[in-house]
């Protein structure tokens, strides 16, 4: 299969630092462009990455007919309006997460032409870790699933980090509460019927720096998380059932290229002394994630996951939002 040529709008610290490096190393992979608005940062990133070529504006990439897929990790407001432009410039698109600022925001993407493969870059739902987890959970071994929780957490109260800044969709929900979402969504391959959540705003950013939440998935099955971007580093998934729990040591920052585990408790013992390690062979989701869509835009496979997935997750995010001054459960 010839490789997909890829450009990249942007010279964001997660394309720079983690996604291009894994995608570089794809099998089906060419990263042949990187735009910036600023030539010399985009000429900056090509040298370090290798690119070929730099562009100094985003018009100047969606205008390369050489170019068929776009990586997408502009701010987040500015999302949609770019994975638009590149769709209707003829070119597939991964958009990093969350895909937009709101559900509605997120709808406009139903005008990208059909024939374009739209994705978010929920580069987990690609790590083998992921995989055995949700394997584990559907044969049945855990018993019936009871209760998921993610703990998730970072600390940076840089006031100039885009992370900070609301008006670009800041914040712990729209950074890493989307994980905990898409890992219960995934797991139970479910959507939840109601949400809730408490939220602690920090006074001078008015992102939240501490959001709590529950998820109903209905049949007695819940999801329960804490993130915030203002505690010490921690990040830990766990699936509990009526036989045995289930651990994703690292589940959202697994280090790319190397071996990752997961736990299974069957005994249950208190302190998990119990749990056994399974060792998950070396791998970096962030190749698996371009392998898989180069695939795609080749007809080799089809993507499980497009726009509709995209429009529900910033559904489930905006009820998560309302709760907050409601005070009362809502339905995405």
């Amino acid at each position: 299969m010839a490789a997909v040529k890829w450009g990249v709008l942007g010279a964001a610290r997660i394309g720079l630092d983690r996604v291009i490096p894994g995608m570089l190393k794809g099998t089906n992979v060419e990263v042949a462009a990187i735009a910036s608005r600023d030539l010399a940062k985009a000429r900056a990133a090509a040298d370090r990455l290798g690119i070929p070529t730099a562009y100094g504006s985003y018009e100047e990439l969606l205008a390369d007919p050489a170019i068929e897929a776009v990586y997408n990790p502009l701010p987040n407001n500015l999302h949609v309006e770019w994975t638009l432009k590149a769709a209707r410039a003829g070119k597939h698109v991964l958009c990093e997460k969350p895909m937009a600022m709101n559900a509605a925001d997120a709808e406009r993407l139903r005008a990208c032409p059909k024939d374009r493969i739209v994705a978010e870059a929920f580069m987990v739902r690609f790590h083998p870790q992921w995989i055995r987890a949700r394997e584990i959970v559907r044969s049945g071994r855990l018993g019936e699933v009871r209760a998921l929780q993610m703990l998730f957490a970072y600390n940076n109260p840089d006031p100039a980090n885009i992370r900070n800044k609301l008006e670009t969709g800041g914040g712990a929900l729209m950074d890493i509460g989307c994980y905990a979402m898409v890992g219960g969504r995934y797991l139970l391959d479910a959507e939840p019927a109601r949400v809730i959540a408490l939220i602690d705003r920090d006074p001078a950013f008015g992102t939240d720096r501490l959001s709590s939440a529950i998820m109903d998935f209905g049949g007695g099955r819940q999801l329960t998380f804490a993130v915030s971007t203002q505690a010490a580093r921690y990040q830990r998934f766990q699936v509990l059932g009526t036989k045995a729990r289930l651990e994703i040591a690292i589940p959202v920052n697994a280090p790319q290229g190397e071996e990752t585990r997961i736990l299974v408790d069957d005994e249950g013992a208190a302190d998990g002394s119990s749990a056994v390690a399974e060792t998950i062979p070396a791998s970096d989701q962030y190749t698996l994630q371009a392998e898989a869509f180069g695939r795609a835009v080749r007809g080799e496979e089809k993507l499980p996951w497009g726009i509709e997935d995209s429009i529900m997750s910033m559904r489930i995010l905006d009820a998560l939002f309302r709760s907050e001054t409601s005070g009362k459960w809502e339905a995405p």
